[in-house]
């Protein structure tokens, strides 16, 4: 994963990484076809081994290749696909890129125990 801090030409920092999903975080359906009971006495409760019971989360359409985020303070972007010389182009190049990224929502923080407003 790269990683640049850059400011904008109004003064705003942006830190940026990029972002390549696992395949494992692709996965779009459950592999399991059956439930069996374990064989053994296990301290779970259910048969459902996941934290999350219920569907993973799927990426939204054109980020399961990975995109580039941009974050700062009050805002984050996101930019698919990922531009080949994001590492080693200019900040101008690298500001150009930011515009053209869109909002990404960010956390609700209040749900993490933050207090903090959520943002978007």
């Amino acid at each position: 994963m790269g990683y640049r801090i850059f400011r904008d030409s109004a003064g705003t920092e942006w830190q940026t990484w990029d972002v390549v999903p696992r395949l494992a975080e692709r996965r779009s359906n459950d592999r399991r076809r059956t439930v069996t009971a374990a064989p053994r006495i296990e301290r779970r409760r259910t048969l459902e081994r996941r934290i999350r019971v219920g569907r993973r989360p799927t990426l939204s359409s054109g980020l399961d290749n990975g995109w580039l985020c941009f974050e700062a303070a009050v805002e984050k972007r996101r930019l698919t696909p990922i531009p080949m010389d994001w590492e080693r182009c200019g900040t101008e190049r690298l500001e150009e890129y930011c515009r053209a990224a869109r909002p990404a929502l960010r956390p609700n923080l209040d749900s993490l125990g933050g207090g903090a407003e959520p943002r978007v």
